[in-house]
């Protein structure tokens, strides 16, 4: 049996809700302020709002028609926990205040299009009410999800814990995986039904533009050509500033310059004593805590040293720059799986502590030639860079294409 859906208003403009849960880093934020970017620019008569945890979001710039409503912030701890970053509340106690927060905004902004990135309940379900009211209503939602989530089995214990098809099957009309099925396909074995394997579509990467470059900026670059070293958030970023000034410590003759942008969360005390050292390589070497125009540094840079974060790997690929991506491969391995893969097609050059050692020569070498290393182009990959086209495309569609469990 089918269930009768309510028809969206289309009297008025065309509004989507973007929710951003950003317990950590800025990588779900600056994925979202992307989408919502292109939705507006697609379409004038659009207009986008992220709800957002990140604790930076207002030192980033949003356009017309664009804006943020900022949630209480969280933090991870070490054993994997989370507390509350400054309110004295417990966790449970600021999940219930975030998600009436997320709650009152879709009751009064009364988006036609909700768009969750990867968690489907939200952080601890502070979703739920938000999936509810927004299915009754008539919305459209999609579940957006990075290329690569964490390998399959980790994943499947994850989303397991978390009720996460769950909610899938129960509110959700599409999910959108900003990738290609040639680096990775997050969903293999996790169990949704054939209606919602049918839903699922790959855009393609998210391609970044350069953003203008404000006078009060021009002066952040170096003179001479240099490489971007980046961390994305900084806050696990540590052991990369390490080896690249490792490299540059014991080659003396080492070059390009190299510049390197520590991230936001960047453990003070470990961005002091990087700072330290950089002063003592006689300017072969310069270091920022945050750019908030990173797309155009890496758009003037001659080659990327990162750790491969999925923000980072699109702006590599738009900015179409040869680059070495050194993945974490902890507490996730989304990293890891990711540049294996890009290495593979070739679009990246790949260093890992495990297969190649952590020694400064390793990172030195690398650093050496990346100018002259192969560039993402010379790769031909159909829909490589194709997502915000897809979005814009899917955005546009008439109708929800939810239908009721059960019919």
């Amino acid at each position: 049996m089918k269930v009768a859906m309510p028809t969206p208003d289309c009297s008025r403009d065309k509004r989507t809700l973007l929710y951003s849960h950003d317990t950590f880093g800025l990588g779900h934020l600056r994925r979202s302020r992307t989408i919502a970017t292109a939705l507006i620019e697609a379409d004038p008569d659009c207009s986008a709002l992220i709800v957002t945890g990140s604790p930076i979001a207002g030192r980033f710039d949003f356009p017309e028609r664009v804006d943020h409503v900022r949630l209480p912030g969280v933090v991870k701890l070490a054993d994997g926990s989370y507390t509350s970053s400054n309110l004295p509340m417990d966790i449970d106690e600021m999940a219930s205040l975030r998600g009436a927060i997320i709650a009152t905004v879709e009751k009064e902004f009364r988006p036609d299009l909700l768009i969750v990135d990867k968690e489907p309940w939200g952080f601890r379900r502070e979703l739920a009410a938000t999936l509810r009211a927004a299915r009754d209503r008539g919305a459209r939602i999609v579940l957006g999800i990075r290329d690569v989530l964490d390998d399959e089995d980790a994943l499947t214990r994850e989303w397991g814990r978390k009720g996460s098809i769950d909610a899938i099957e129960q509110f959700y009309d599409e999910i959108w995986i900003y990738g290609i099925p040639q680096i990775c396909r997050p969903l293999a074995g996790l169990g949704l039904t054939p209606r919602m394997e049918t839903q699922a579509i790959y855009t393609g990467y998210l391609r970044r533009e350069i953003a203008d470059w404000p006078v009060e900026y021009a002066s952040d670059l170096p003179e001479e050509p240099y490489i971007l070293v980046t961390t994305g958030g900084g806050g696990d970023g540590a052991a990369l500033v390490d080896w690249v000034l490792r490299a540059y410590e014991a080659d003396r003759k080492l070059a390009p310059h190299a510049l390197i942008v520590y991230g936001p969360f960047m453990n003070a005390a470990d961005r002091q004593e990087f700072d330290t050292r950089v002063a003592a390589l006689n300017g072969r070497v310069t270091a920022l805590s945050f750019h908030p125009r990173l797309e155009r540094v890496l758009a003037e840079a001659s080659g990327v040293v990162a750790m491969g974060g999925y923000n980072t790997f699109c702006e590599i690929l738009s900015m179409d720059k040869p680059a070495i991506i050194a993945p974490r491969t902890r507490p996730r391995r989304e990293q890891l799986i990711r540049a294996a893969a890009a290495e593979e097609l070739g679009l990246i050059r790949m260093l890992s502590w495990e297969r190649d050692g952590d020694s400064a020569a390793v990172m030195a070498n690398a650093i050496r030639t990346l100018p002259g290393q192969r560039r993402p182009s010379e790769v031909q990959i159909p829909g490589l860079l194709s997502g915000l086209t897809t979005i814009a495309e899917r955005m546009a569609a008439a109708t929800p294409v939810f239908a009721a469990a059960g019919e």
